[in-house]
């Protein structure tokens, strides 16, 4: 019997169980983000693994964008033959199980120990390319929960508690594993349980793991609750049917003004934010001498304003419209990445001195420190609202029958020039050994993605093309 093409699938009134076992999937990833790629592990191995913070923040740079090419050239195809098996699950699952082979490897990262550079970049660009991929099936299953008049909302709810369990991680690390090296406590005083030494940094090493069984606990409400779309073709008729139908994508994606403008926009934003996200902690390390305790608190700090951001940025959303939510949180990350080059350890504004932090004096007690937490604070406050808009948007603007091709294609303009953020930090912070040269780069990622979008004719309100 010959199996027929999936047929188009429709919204159908979904249980709250199953939207929030859809909502949970971004809780289940986020310490990925929170703890290895920005306030923990990154800055640990930048600072301890590789011993020299330029140098680190440069081979880590390298890996993400190794990561990177490889997603921009595989994510249309697994779009396209998602669409024709109709499943997403199975492949959320499958790459799931990266995540958590890579996040787990992440332990043989040991202090001032060369030989384990190679093998932690190795099992980093694993679990990022297998937490991207899992995000990307995911996103598709939107459509499939809510009305389209809702979608914004239910985006935000997920990057909220994605934020959430991202600032929950973060404090059970500082709390129970990663310790102050020196006194050998973590942040409540304690001694890392599980008998993790602090002078071997076993706790900053243990996130990895953490981050794999996290992973494992919070997906299985997204397995037994939430329904999947409809059976379609088998594998391998799909794999033949998917690598037809994406040249068809694509001369369809050439048809629609709109989309592209938005799709070369988010290509080259979502670069920048990237970068960011990979070079944050390990740029507060090198400028400000910060350890895990004061990275650890600064994500907390992060992801509280991430929250509340993605909350009423959801809102806005559903009420002015996506577009307007970008390029608002745009022009915020402007002005905080312009403010970020002007603050070091002993001057801010570029030229005026500042009293670095005393010795016993406290955490974050100079005044170029505060500065920093406050535009750490508006950082995480626009961030999430940028990502989660920008998958609402492109919900909107893609034909329901190709959602899983278009959001391929929305994963490849995110990441079909990706590794070039990165690259371009690396490559300026190794040839300057500065790592404000490095960081300065992300400013026109924000402007040009920006300007970009604005060209893009979407109405307020509900974002419908005209």
């Amino acid at each position: 019997m010959i199996r027929q093409p999936a047929q188009p699938e429709i919204f159908k009134k979904a249980s709250k169980l199953a939207i929030l076992g859809w909502v949970l999937f971004d809780w289940a990833c986020q310490p990925y983000f929170t703890l290895i790629m920005t306030f923990i592990y990154a800055p640990y191995f930048a600072s301890s693994v590789v011993d020299d913070p330029a140098r680190g923040q440069s081979l880590w740079g390298f890996a993400t964008s190794a990561a990177g090419i490889f997603i921009a050239c595989t994510s249309p195809v697994l779009g396209a033959i998602a669409d024709a098996t109709g499943r997403r699950k199975p492949w959320i699952a499958a790459f799931g199980v990266l995540i958590v082979i890579g996040a787990s490897m992440l332990w043989l990262g040991k202090p001032n120990d060369p030989s384990t550079i190679l093998p932690v970049l190795i099992a980093f660009a694993i679990g990022s390319i297998g937490v991207e991929f899992a995000t990307v099936f995911n996103n598709t299953m939107m459509p499939l929960l809510v009305p389209r008049e809702k979608i914004g909302s239910l985006s935000g709810a997920g990057w909220a508690m994605g934020y959430v369990g991202g600032m929950i991680s973060l404090f059970f690390s500082l709390a129970f594993l990663a310790s102050n090296p020196e006194t050998g406590h973590t942040l409540l005083g304690f001694s890392p349980i599980f008998g993790l030494d602090a002078a071997a940094r076993e706790g900053d090493r243990a996130t990895g793991p953490l981050t794999a069984l996290w992973f494992v606990v919070f997906v299985i409400p997204l397995f037994l609750f939430t329904p999947d779309g409809k059976r379609g073709k088998k594998l391998f008729p799909a794999v033949r049917h998917g690598l037809h139908s994406l040249n068809a994508t694509f001369r369809e994606a050439r048809k629609h003004r709109d989309l592209g403008y938005f799709l070369l926009a988010n290509m080259i934003y979502t670069d920048g934010l990237l970068a960011l996200f990979a070079f944050g902690g390990i740029y507060g390390a090198g400028q400000l001498g910060w350890g895990s305790m004061q990275l650890g608190l600064f994500g907390i700090l992060l992801t509280i304003t991430g929250t509340f951001g993605c909350y009423f940025g959801g809102k806005l959303d559903d009420k002015i419209g996506a577009k307007a939510v970008v390029l608002g949180s745009l022009a915020v990350l402007i002005f905080c990445c312009l403010a970020i080059l002007s603050v070091s350890r002993d001057s801010i504004l570029f030229f005026v001195p500042a009293e670095p932090p005393l010795p016993g004096a406290g955490l974050f007690s100079s005044l170029p420190e505060k500065l920093y937490l406050v535009l750490g604070a508006l950082i995480g406050a626009v961030a999430g609202p940028v990502q989660a808009a920008s998958r609402t948007l492109l919900v909107r603007l893609s034909p329901h029958e190709k959602l899983a091709q278009f959001f391929g294609l929305f994963a490849l303009s995110g990441k079909i020039t990706s590794f070039v953020g990165p690259f371009l930090v690396a490559a300026v912070t190794a040839l300057t050994a500065s790592q404000k040269a490095g960081i300065s780069v992300l400013v026109a990622f924000f402007l040009v993605g920006g300007l970009l979008l604005s060209r893009a004719r979407i109405n307020a309100g509900n974002d419908a093309r005209p």
